[in-house]
């Protein structure tokens, strides 16, 4: 099977690259290398793939590479909450333009294929809640006043009592809090529409809950937590842990994310519609700051504060996944931490291709 994955340079998308050759699959890549992301050609590229250094907001790129794939994996996203909301039109163009002008070379050379979008679970803002007295509920916002107080979890909306956090089904409402978010959910209706447009397209949307491992970028603020919590341990310096530490995340391995997509591109039958892809055990922000400390290591320093638009817990079913794609995380919290202790970050071993 020829497979063109976009971003196929980056974290993810490498990792999604070394998986299909060892399957025996031929990959084509298209990645700009993000000057934001990227500061060369990264290190540990799978030399069998073939690259084509561009924006997959070229038609013209696309029209070249575009014309006989099978299957198309679609990695190629800015991520992370940005810097501010300054952000907005590069995070819109370089999500949703990008995704659109994809599916309209897809669309123009008749492609009916397997299409996996990588999506977030940011998409659901705050996770799933339940207050004792009336169920699920959905809470409004985090309000900055609370956040000052250190007042973290969101009460219930109709009689402000505490709140129990539960796992995120697919099926759960859908509530974008920030930009990044807002584009996610945009690319997932996009890949939606193309598929209704298009019988036989099978596309499935993976949410990745938090990834980390091996070849994650270093020192960008694009990067996620575990990469820059590590980053720190590295210089000596504490890792500063916002709010009480008491956030809870999935965090899944690299190689799990990689699987769970090669295993969407190649079902017998195709998996439609959004999955989870997580290891169904949620850990605090705080718990994977001590499982990456090091003997002689300072201690992560809880501060406080916050960051608008960031949320309080997300967690997820892995149900879906398990069920209809054979999909279940292989790489445990502590062993996995254990080993990104000393994975290699993101290093670069030439100059951005002119």
């Amino acid at each position: 099977m020829r497979v063109l994955v976009t971003g196929g340079a980056g974290f993810i998308g490498s990792h999604v690259v070394d998986e299909l050759i060892e399957a025996g699959h031929e990959v084509v890549v298209v990645d700009d290398l993000d000057p934001a992301a990227h500061r060369g050609i990264p290190e540990g590229l799978n030399p069998t793939a073939t690259y084509r250094w561009g924006d997959v907001r070229d038609p013209a790129l696309l029209a070249k590479v575009v014309p006989g794939v099978d299957a198309v994996c679609h990695q190629s996203s800015k991520v992370g909450l940005g810097v501010d909301f300054a952000d907005v039109a590069d995070y819109v163009s370089r999500n949703d333009l990008g995704t659109a002008t994809l599916l309209r070379s897809l669309h123009d050379v008749g492609f009916r294929g397997r299409l996996v979008l990588a999506s977030s679970m940011v998409v659901y803002g705050e996770g799933r809640y339940r207050c004792d007295e009336h169920d699920v509920v959905r809470p409004g916002p985090r309000q900055p006043a609370d956040l000052d107080a250190g007042r973290y979890e969101p009460p219930c909306p109709q009689c402000g009592a505490p709140l129990t956090p539960e796992p995120v089904p697919e099926d759960h409402w859908l509530d974008p809090r920030n930009v990044y978010a807002s584009t996610k959910l945009a690319q997932e209706h996009l890949c939606a529409a193309y598929a209704r447009e298009h019988a036989g397209s099978v596309v499935t949307a993976l949410r990745y809950h938090n990834v980390y491992g091996p070849r994650m970028p270093r020192d960008t603020p694009y990067a996620g937590v575990a990469s820059i919590f590590r980053s720190a341990y590295e210089r000596g310096d504490p890792p500063i842990v916002l709010e009480d530490g008491g956030q809870r995340r999935d965090f899944v391995h690299v190689r799990d994310v990689a699987h769970a997509n090669v295993l969407a591109l190649t079902h017998e039958d195709g998996v439609p519609g959004p999955l989870n892809v997580c290891t169904g055990e949620p850990h605090t922000v705080l718990d994977m700051a001590n499982a990456l400390r090091s003997s002689g290591d300072v201690d992560p320093k809880v501060v406080g504060g916050y960051r608008l638009g960031d949320i309080r817990h997300v967690f997820a079913s892995a149900d879906r996944a398990a069920a209809l794609l054979g999909f279940r995380a292989s790489i445990g919290f502590a062993e996995g931490m254990l080993e990104f202790t000393t994975a290699p970050l993101r290093s670069t071993v030439g100059p951005r291709p002119d």
